[in-house]
């Protein structure tokens, strides 16, 4: 019990635990269920050439935008950057890498990594660009395409409650990426806004066991959508 009880940290103790050249999953469809806090902590410590996995770029100014206006980030695996032109505009100068996946697609990479699966079978995207590359087997009379997992060195999760242990409550739409993404990296950093004691969760309400989360840290409400930080220690 004493080591489930270690994983409530300092959130400058979590994200510190990231190399430069990290790969790195982000919760979030745009704002809702986006980590803010983690996102300035890791912009405040200075980690470069990363590899961020997020379903958007978020709009100029606010959530990963930060870290490609800042030069911190040389890929990006996303699903659309059409709200971002900085993003856009440091594609097409050849600063950022983009790999493109449509959002389906995208999120079910995600789930097979998080489920011990090395790829899936799809017929998405045949014949287009979207599968330039992509290995094709014959079966049942059909061409498929093989779709290969999406893992990450690291995941950081947005939620709504959590306690001591590291079990995650999320809320309403705010769920969206982040239980996929907290099953499919090898270290899974949780911020919350209320960390409670262990036992004090319905367990019928717990929507990411805590099993799959590394640490957990508390962070007040972000005041508006740049997500300016607050945090607990």
């Amino acid at each position: 019990m004493t080591l489930l009880n270690q994983k409530y940290c300092l959130i400058e103790e979590a994200i510190a635990a990231i190399p430069d050249g990290a790969s790195i999953m982000i919760g979030g469809f745009g704002s809702p269920g986006t980590p803010f806090a983690l996102i300035d902590e890791l912009l405040d410590q200075g980690q470069r050439d990363l590899t961020l996995i997020k379903n958007d770029a978020n709009e100029p100014g606010i959530g990963i935008s930060k870290l490609i206006e800042a030069g911190r980030v040389s890929r990006l695996i996303t699903s659309h950057i059409g709200l971002n032109r900085v993003a856009i505009e440091a594609m097409n100068r050849g600063e950022l890498h983009v790999a493109m996946h449509p959002q389906g697609l995208l999120a079910e990479k995600i789930r097979s990594a998080g489920a011990g699966h090395h790829g899936f079978l799809t017929d998405i995207g045949q014949g287009t660009e979207i599968a330039a590359g992509r290995r094709e087997i014959e079966m049942d009379g059909r061409r498929w395409g093989i779709e290969p997992a999406l893992y990450a060195d690291f995941a950081l999760v947005h939620a709504e409650r959590a306690d001591r242990y590291g079990n995650l409550i999320y809320r309403a739409t705010a769920s969206n990426f982040n239980p996929l993404m907290a099953m499919a990296a090898d270290i899974v950093i949780a911020q919350a806004y209320r960390v409670d004691e262990p036992g004090s969760l319905p367990l019928e309400a717990v929507h990411t066991p805590c099993a799959f989360v590394s640490q957990v840290v508390q962070v007040a409400p972000a005041t508006s959508e740049q997500g300016r930080r607050a945090h607990v220690g």
